[in-house]
C-alpha cells in the first residue's frame, strides 16, 4: 500500500489493484466521511457544506468510494456494501489509523454500518444519514430508489434523468440545486470507465435484497456503538421509517428527524448538521 500526494489536501492511496482518491482536512481525532451512491457522486462534492466546519475539530478524511470520482471503478455487485466496507477498512490500514469515527450518507451509510459489523473495534462513533439497506427487502422500492438503480438501464444516463433524481428525489426543494452542480454530476456519471462498470445496480431478486437488508443481520442488536441517525422526513429514496427501525434494534442509537428535508440532510440542513455532528463526535459519554 502506498500514498501519492496530489495536492496539499489530496492523495491517491493504492490498495492492491485499487486506487482511492482521498482528501484530508484539519487535525484531531479521525473522521471518515463516506458519500452516497447517486450518479456522479464524489466525497468532496457530497460534503462541500460540512468539511470546513468539522475540520476545525477533527482530521477529516473524505474519499471517493470505489466506483466513483477519482477512485478505481468497479464494485462487487453481489455484495456492494461488503466490498466498499473492506476497501474503507483497508484505507484506514494504509493511513495507519486503528480506529475512526465514521459518517455515511445513503450508500456511504450502508458502508459505515457494514464496517462496524465486520470489524467493530475499528469504528468509534457512527453517524448515518438516510443509510441504504434498511428494510429494503420488506417493502416495495421507493420511486427514488428505482430511479437511482435504473439510471444506467434502458436508454442509459441522460441529463434529464439525473435532474429528476436529484431535484425530485434527493432534496425537498429542487430549485436550490444549481445547474452547474447538475451538469458536473452528469459529466462524472458518463465517464467511460463508469459506463463500463456502473457502481450501483439493482439486486437480481428478492434473495439478493434480503442479503443487503441490515434489519435481517443477526449482528445488528449486539452493535453497541454510539450511533446518531439523521433522516429527512421527506426522503424519497430511503424512507424515514428506517430511523425508528434502527433505533429499535441498536442499543445505543439516537435518531434525529429533519422536517421539510429530503435525502441530503448534510446539504439541505448544513448548519444544523454541522452543529449536531460536531457535538456528537466530541462527546465523551
Amino acid at each position: 500500500m502506498s500514498i501519492t500526494p496530489a495536492s496539499p489536501s489530496a492523495h491517491t492511496v493504492a490498495l492492491g489493484n485499487r486506487q482511492i482518491h482521498l482528501h484530508e482536512f484539519g487535525a484531531g481525532p479521525p473522521v471518515l466521511m463516506l458519500h452516497g451512491g447517486g450518479p456522479g457522486a464524489s466525497g468532496r462534492s457530497n460534503y462541500a457544506r460540512n468539511i470546513d466546519a468539522l475540520a476545525t475539530r477533527f482530521r477529516v478524511l473524505v474519499p471517493d468510494l470505489p466506483g466513483y470520482g477519482g477512485s478505481s471503478k468497479g464494485v462487487n455487485s453481489e455484495d456492494p456494501f461488503g466490498d466498499l466496507a473492506a476497501a474503507m477498512l483497508a484505507l484506514l490500514d494504509a493511513l495507519g489509523i486503528d480506529r475512526a469515527h465514521v459518517v455515511g450518507n445513503s450508500l456511504g451509510g450502508a458502508c459505515a454500518l457494514r464496517m462496524a459489523l465486520e470489524q467493530p473495534g475499528r469504528v468509534d462513533r457512527l453517524v448515518l444519514m438516510g443509510p441504504g439497506g434498511i428494510g429494503i427487502s420488506q417493502a416495495a422500492p421507493t420511486e427514488g430508489l428505482k430511479r437511482l438503480l435504473g439510471y444506467y438501464a434502458g436508454e442509459g444516463p441522460t441529463l434529464e434523468k439525473l435532474r429528476t433524481f436529484i431535484c425530485e428525489d434527493l432534496v425537498f426543494d429542487g430549485s436550490r440545486i444549481p445547474e452547474a452542480v447538475l451538469r458536473e454530476r452528469f459529466e462524472a456519471s458518463i465517464d467511460p470507465e463508469v459506463l463500463a462498470s456502473p457502481p450501483l445496480r439493482a439486486p437480481k431478486d428478492l434473495e439478493a435484497f434480503r442479503r443487503l437488508d441490515f434489519l435481517l443481520d443477526p449482528r445488528l442488536p449486539a452493535l453497541g456503538h454510539r450511533t446518531l441517525v439523521l433522516w429527512g422526513t421527506a426522503d424519497r429514496v430511503n424512507p424515514a421509517t428506517g430511523a425508528m427501525a434502527l433505533q429499535a434494534r441498536m442499543p445505543a442509537c439516537d435518531a434525529y428527524l429533519f422536517s421539510r428535508t429530503g435525502h441530503w440532510v448534510q446539504w439541505e440542513r448544513a448548519d444544523e448538521f454541522n452543529a449536531v455532528v460536531t457535538a456528537f463526535l466530541s462527546a465523551t459519554a
